[in-house]
């Protein structure tokens, strides 16, 4: 069926965008096919399709021009594919992961900004709530699948910790905020030769500006991302206006929660991915691990803001 699937956007890629067919990926939650200027993206099987419609929806809404890649307009001739849901795209530039220097971490934190900063009621509603924590419980889950006690034993005991709506357990809080919900730099691309946009709506909705900050925090918490880096980008945020931390003094009493779940989210995957590969665990995956273990003897990560 994955080769089906496969060869199926690929026709989609190649009708819209000429040019032979590139996989781009090829993961549960989303399978993508490059063909020249297009690209077509089967979504995750279990998308609530109606949900998924908002996103495009607002997507392709004028508010967020400038702020997130557009579809194509219009659509694929078929909405589905094999019962996955596909949309196409326009092929836009990623960021080269071969040069982590260059990487536009204050373009993302402005672009977030922007984000947080769209007025609601602009937007074709209704706007589903953001899925972000969904994606925890869901790494939680694929976890607690392994014949891994030890991992199992330290990253739940860390997840325990969070309140429920952080380990998509119960609503989130009420929020009327547009938050993307699963930000990382591999979310970020340029079209055109232009300035940066988000990509990636699948988690895009109302929740938690903070979440959208967390994976960096996350990162700059456990020694991932330079201070220096997590600098530019916290500082960049505020001077854009962004809402999901006050825009001077302690930032970590809006980022604490989302950066702890994120923390538990990824070490639930890099132990996933480990033994899915058949692997040790590797330096970044035992620092996640050590994350998770002191954040399971007290409240919260230590960290120097």
């Amino acid at each position: 069926m994955e080769a089906e699937l496969v060869e199926g956007l690929g026709r989609l890629a190649v009708a819209g965008g000429g040019g032979e067919p590139e996989v781009l990926a090829d993961r549960p939650d989303g399978t993508v096919v490059r063909a020249g200027t297009v690209v077509a993206k089967a979504h995750a099987a279990d998308s609530d399709h109606t949900e998924l419609g908002a996103r495009l929806r607002i997507a392709s809404a004028p508010p967020l021009g400038g702020i997130l890649l557009a579809p194509v307009p219009g659509g694929p001739p078929e909405a589905f594919l094999l019962g996955r849901r596909v949309t196409l795209w326009p092929y836009a530039e990623p960021v080269d992961r071969d040069d982590p220097d260059a990487a536009p971490w204050e373009d993302a934190a402005v672009l977030l900004a922007r984000l947080h900063t769209v007025r609601v009621d602009s937007l074709p509603g209704p706007v589903p709530p953001m899925r972000g924590p969904a994606k925890v419980a869901r790494a939680l889950d694929r976890l607690s699948g392994l014949d891994d006690a030890a991992a199992h034993d330290v990253v739940f005991r860390a997840a325990a910790g969070l309140p429920g709506w952080a380990r998509g357990e119960g609503p989130q809080p009420p929020s009327r905020v547009l938050v993307h919900g699963d930000l990382h730099l591999g979310q970020l691309v340029r079209y055109g030769g232009g300035p940066w946009l988000l990509i990636d709506v699948d988690d895009l909705g109302l929740g938690e500006p903070a979440w959208d900050l967390a994976r960096p925090a996350a990162w700059f918490a456990t020694g991932l991302l330079a201070p220096e880096v997590w600098s530019r980008f916290l500082g960049s945020y505020r001077a854009a206006g962004g809402p999901a931390v006050p825009g001077e003094g302690d930032p970590w009493g809006a980022l604490d929660v989302p950066a702890r779940a994120l923390t538990v989210q990824s070490a639930a995957l890099a132990v996933v991915r480990a033994r899915r590969e058949g692997r040790a665990l590797d330096e970044v995956d035992e620092l996640l691990l050590e994350t998770c273990a002191r954040m399971a003897g007290r409240a919260r990560v230590d960290v120097v803001s």
